[in-house]
């Protein structure tokens, strides 16, 4: 495993059905969360290489409608990692393929998943290979992100 490159990414699409909709034609944000969960489970298994728990997700927004038929493209991103967490930055871009126009950003949020042993005990992840100043600064601002969380669950304890 040493040797070989480490996938930071995945990208999943999906074509909208009409089993996924509300009442209003829109696509239910439970079915896309769904969507953004399983994305993030692929990049953060693939990474660690065992099996993965999603433990958070923070930040989740809402910033376009999804209509039946459109063409969901959801990407994960392993933007920073602890001893046996991972947090993944997950967009979901919508394309109208009845249309040209280039997909819209619909969803964001980031996911925080824990790599399992059998036992369903925490497992030490590898560190994060950071090769460009984006990653450098997304690397940044997840641990940001993961020190507020673990002081925030120190003040509720």
């Amino acid at each position: 495993m040493l040797n070989q490159k480490i996938k930071k990414q995945v990208i999943i699409s999906q074509i909208m059905l009409p089993n996924q909709a509300n009442v209003a034609g829109n696509v239910h944000g439970g079915e896309i969360m769904k969507i953004m969960d399983s994305t993030a489970y692929t990049a953060a298994r693939r990474y660690a290489h065992t099996n993965v728990v999603t433990a958070r997700v923070d930040e989740l927004q809402f910033h376009e409608p999804i209509l039946i038929g459109d063409l969901v493209i959801c990407t994960a991103e392993i933007v920073f990692v602890g001893h046996t967490s991972m947090e993944i930055s997950v967009k979901v871009e919508v394309e109208d393929l009845d249309d040209e126009s280039t997909p819209q950003q619909a969803l964001s949020a980031y996911f925080t998943m824990v790599a399992m042993d059998r036992n369903g005990k925490p497992l030490p992840v590898p560190p994060l290979k950071l090769e460009t100043d984006t990653e450098k600064r997304a690397f940044m601002e997840g641990k940001r992100r993961y020190e507020e969380h673990r002081q925030s669950k120190r003040k509720s304890a």
